[in-house]
């Protein structure tokens, strides 16, 4: 197979996996009890200005009509306007989601510099009381409703021992004083050349990282361990051993050179995941993000935002999962 047929079978994948997407979606909008129409102009309109909203909205064509218009609007990248902040919502999504990002990319990176090498010393360390000290964190990390871990934090860290910054992005007297360039607000005020500013941002940062990046630690430590293990069993470790090698060099040169490839699938789902279960985590912390958003969007029945934020989060997550699968491709020849 062709280096050109491998990415268009990779390419058509991704797309019909979106479209897969935008079909759940849309049927989604036809099965809750939600009246898009009712939901614009409230109770009380007349019967012509909900006809005539029913038809500007399409809600009176057939089904697969409706269907290839909603197909032809994502595309354009218009997903209506909400009615909750009365903004286009392509407009509101760029205005939250790096919020979102900034969040996750933190919190992976917490994930991958703890998991890593508390999987790896695990592995090393298999049947002994620090393998099941860092079993029994990943444990709890798996196990423990994010929402409730938030909350202990938020009492601890904040409200008893003043240690971080409390609910938010940043502290409300810099809010209007740090430029939006990328819409990342620690890089914003980096730029900006506004100390205090980035101070608070990072306080405010802290927790929320911490918390979601508990959570990638449990799972990261645990796949890195399982792959470990793997490689430990294998008979070319049991010759470097015979070869005098020393423990570190077997476990960080010889056997973690062939787990490295399988945990770019494992860093690309955690940080993947980030992405679709931040909203318990940004609702805790009122962190201005697309999870807060589409929850606040949710409670006031503005479908157009859910929509577009549902839409954005899986098309984020496709492009990061089919990211990966070109890293693993181009890293290992035997995937090719």
């Amino acid at each position: 197979m062709t280096a050109a047929s491998r990415a268009a079978r990779i390419f058509s994948g991704a797309v019909l996996t979106l479209f897969g997407l935008l079909l759940a979606t849309f049927l989604i909008t036809r099965v809750v009890p939600v009246d898009p129409a009712l939901a614009i102009l409230g109770d009380r309109a007349s019967p012509s200005s909900y006809a005539a909203v029913r038809r500007e909205l399409g809600l009176d064509r057939p089904l697969y009509i409706q269907f290839a218009r909603y197909v032809g609007a994502v595309a354009r990248g218009d997903f209506g306007r909400s009615a909750l902040t009365k903004n286009p919502v392509t407009q509101d999504l760029a205005r939250f989601f790096p919020a979102t990002i900034e969040l996750a990319i933190t919190a992976t990176l917490l994930g991958v510099l703890l998991g890593v090498p508390a999987g790896v010393f695990a592995a090393a360390r298999r049947g002994r009381l620090s393998d099941h000290v860092l079993r029994l964190l990943g444990l709890f990390g798996y196990s423990v409703p994010v929402f409730w871990l938030g909350m202990m934090a938020l009492i601890l860290f904040y409200a008893d021992l003043g240690w971080v910054a409390g609910p938010g992005r940043i502290d409300t007297m810099f809010e209007d004083f740090v430029p939006r360039i990328t819409g990342f607000i620690l890089i914003d005020a980096t730029l900006a050349g506004d100390g205090a500013a980035f101070r608070s941002a990072l306080s405010h940062l802290i927790l929320p990282a911490l918390v979601l990046g508990y959570f990638s630690f449990a799972y990261i430590s645990r796949m890195t361990r399982s792959f470990m293990l793997a490689e430990l069993g294998q008979e070319y470790i049991v010759t470097a051993r015979a070869k005098g090698l020393t423990d570190r060099r077997v476990l960080w040169v010889h056997a973690f050179r062939n787990v490295r490839l399988p945990l770019i699938t494992v860093i690309a789902l955690a940080f993947a995941g980030l992405l679709e279960g931040s909203v318990l985590t940004e609702t805790v912390f009122s962190w201005p993000g697309i999870g807060q958003y589409i929850t606040n969007s949710l409670l006031s029945i503005d479908m157009n935002a859910v929509l577009g934020g549902t839409l954005l989060i899986g098309a984020m997550f496709v492009a990061v999962n089919l990211g990966a699968d070109i890293l693993y491709r181009v890293l290992d020849p035997r995937a090719r």
